[in-house]
């Protein structure tokens, strides 16, 4: 790949860099440049641009893939494709590859882990104990997590790795999808709303598409309820946020454990004095382990685009 142009759209792990910068590759780093400038930024350095290295966050929308007309490949550091314009490149002929099954078990792992976080307060439980305030008297009762119901919006790679693992707990599991799988174990609803009713524990797996924005909205909220916890490692505009906050802080909505917000890097300030809310940054395929791997499928795509060898995890 050498002196081939990549834009990379975010600080990338420095792993990833570094094996792009050996391999002989231009690195034009649309993070360093003012947002106002970024479009700009592109069409300057046009004539050597012929990769994209996106993310979750920043990847590749129609205005950025026009002010590029030598792309050839858009080699995304994620899963989720919710902010490339795949149609746009479709029409263009440009490749797109993702980074599927290599983060599946991380992602699961922090979903049971928020889960129990939030029922056991577990967060809220670490402070008492680091406050002193268990001299003066014994920690507050919790909830278990073991046997509950747990529904999953979305079964694919990610939601069925959840539901294996929470079967270990002897929770029951429902799900929502687009149609039935081929799992007779778990119940199959046919809308968000009925799976939310018949659950205690709702998790959010699915992709984040035109129809599942807002998939949890207030009636899904509400179907919950004031036991309910809602866990969700998809992405943040699969709730609506707003109604998600009202309804934790009337207390309509009995927890939840966040790891996604619909305007990253920006949680919302109501959450921060709740103790049955766990909040982390966007870290659920945050492990070394994890990265490096995801990594490997981005350095693996872009080398096989450009010797004319078979994508490794092509979309387009």
């Amino acid at each position: 790949m050498d002196k081939i142009g990549v834009l990379v759209t975010h600080k990338p792990l420095p792993y990833l860099e570094q094996e792009l910068t050996r391999r002989g590759c231009r690195l034009f780093r649309l993070w360093e440049s003012p947002e106002s400038r970024r479009l700009e930024f592109c069409r300057e350095n046009s004539s050597e641009i012929r990769a994209i290295v996106g993310n979750s966050n920043f990847g590749a929308d129609a205005a950025t893939i026009d002010a590029l007309p030598k792309l050839e490949i858009v080699a995304s550091f994620s899963v989720g494709l919710d902010k490339v314009d795949l149609p746009k490149c479709k029409e263009r002929g440009i490749r797109v590859t993702n980074t599927p099954d290599v983060l599946t078990d991380d992602v699961a792992d922090l979903a049971i882990g928020l889960t129990i976080s939030v029922m056991r307060r577990i967060p809220s439980a670490d402070k008492y104990a680091r406050s002193g305030a268990w001299k003066k008297g014994e920690y507050t009762l919790t909830t278990r997590f073991s046997g509950k119901r747990v529904g999953i919006l979305g079964l694919g790679r990610i939601g069925l790795a959840i539901a294996k693992r929470a079967e270990a707990f002897d929770c029951p599991i429902s799900y929502y999808s687009r149609s039935e799988k081929p799992h007779p174990n778990y119940t199959y609803y046919s809308t968000p709303i009925d799976l939310a009713s018949n659950c205690d524990i709702l998790v959010v797996a699915c992709a984040l598409t035109e129809e599942t924005r807002h998939i949890v909205n207030r009636a899904v909220i509400d179907a919950l309820g004031t036991k309910g916890v809602l866990i969700n490692i998809g992405r943040g505009p699969h709730v609506d946020e707003p109604e998600l906050v009202a309804a934790l802080v009337e207390g309509r909505l009995g927890g939840a454990g966040l790891d996604v917000f619909e305007n990253e890097p920006h949680v919302p300030e109501e959450l921060f004095a709740l103790d049955n809310v766990v909040l982390v940054p966007h870290v659920a395929s945050a492990t070394i382990e994890t990265r490096t791997a995801m990594a490997d499928l981005v350095l693996g795509n872009l080398e096989a685009h450009f010797l004319k060898k078979p994508l490794l995890t092509a979309v387009v």
